[in-house]
């Protein structure tokens, strides 16, 4: 017998779903639809090492070279599928057959490709030629290169095409920082590349939670994550994506993770919510 085809659920953002190199869909719980996936990292490196990351055999580096016509191809391919074929009935839940976004993100950091503002111009020219204009392009990064010239191209021509940034901050002390995102950094050097990237190209501050060895963000812990997202100059943000743990990790750190409840990330996002009322700054949940 026939198996049905596999469908898409955002518990299951298996970069292997498709026979692509680098494009791939999901389900979003965030973005509420189809994301089209664009994973730069097909050899598995970031530079980061984050305890909730989802992909398997991370290692430490950078993206490889990437094969823009091979690129270019699966994502024009891909697009006129989910307009023209049968994938949105066949592998999408009814409610989410829409194509919310076109997603720089994948297994490690994007804008480690060196061609990454080329990359961008590419993907703006193919959607616009989809007739997909209204559909934006993201960018989910860690933001730690948002300082190479390059970088900061490829954001202003994002902002230009319409897109926008999901910026990864987890955490507002040096210690925080290196246990959940595996880099020694401080935390004052990530609020300004966050506060520069805000100035180059719409940016929202994308931020995982969860409980570690049981225990939930403490209120210092918040304190510390509202006083860097000020620090950054938080009237400039467009808001603030908080999600949870819904997909389990594949890191040795994955033993300290436990998921939080609904209404406990609610609880955290009403006090973002005071903390940076001043701001006005949108705070969505995703659990």
């Amino acid at each position: 017998m026939t198996q049905p085809p596999q469908m898409l659920t955002v518990t299951d953002h298996n970069r292997s779903f498709s026979a692509m190199t680098y494009i791939y869909p999901v389900v979003s719980r965030r973005a509420g639809g189809v994301s089209v996936g664009i994973n730069l990292n097909p050899n598995n490196a970031c530079n980061w090492h984050c305890a909730y990351c989802q992909v398997p055999g991370l290692v430490r580096g950078a993206a490889p070279d990437i094969d823009l016509a091979l690129l270019e191809a699966e994502l024009k391919g891909f697009l006129d599928e989910l307009l023209h074929g049968r994938f949105m009935q066949e592998r999408v839940p009814p409610e989410a057959r829409v194509i919310r976004d076109i997603a720089f993100s994948g297994n490690g950091e994007p804008t480690g490709s060196k061609a990454f503002a080329e990359i961008v111009d590419k993907v703006v020219a193919i959607r616009n030629a989809a007739g997909l204009n209204a559909v934006p392009i993201r960018l989910i990064t860690n933001g730690s290169l948002i300082d190479r010239p390059y970088v900061q191209t490829a954001l202003q021509h994002l902002a230009a095409a319409g897109g926008e940034v999901w910026f990864k901050f987890d955490a507002g002390t040096a210690a925080d920082i290196a246990r959940i995102n595996g880099i020694d950094v401080d935390p004052h050097t990530h609020a300004r590349r966050l506060a520069l990237c805000a100035s180059l190209c719409p940016t929202w501050v994308q931020t995982c939670l969860f409980r570690w060895d049981g225990q939930v963000p403490s209120q210092d812990q918040i304190d510390h994550y509202r006083e860097m997202l000020e620090y950054a100059g938080s009237a400039a943000l467009k808001g603030v994506l908080l999600y949870g743990v819904a997909r389990p990790s594949f890191q040795p750190e994955a033993t300290h993770l436990q998921q939080l409840a609904p209404d406990e990330l609610e609880a955290i996002a009403r006090t973002v919510r005071e903390m940076l009322g001043s701001a006005g700054l949108t705070v969505t949940v995703s659990p």
